[in-house]
């Protein structure tokens, strides 16, 4: 499976719901970053890692 992170064309979501999350300062500023390189809101680009994290998720027992 390829693990690169790929921004695509922007796609409808529907509705969505309103959250609120703290992140660290240096995380935002790399989104930041990739958020003027690519011309993406905050918002899409935290949507699509959470869509990426969900699909390669692996829950893992504490006790393997």
């Amino acid at each position: 499976m390829d693990d690169n992170f790929v921004v695509r064309p922007r796609k409808s979501y529907g509705k969505s719901t309103v959250v609120s999350a703290r992140l660290p300062d240096d995380l935002l500023k790399k989104l930041d970053t990739i958020c003027t390189k690519t011309g993406r809101s905050r918002n899409e680009l935290i949507t699509m890692c959470i869509e990426y994290a969900l699909q390669r998720i692996k829950i893992v027992d504490e006790k393997d």
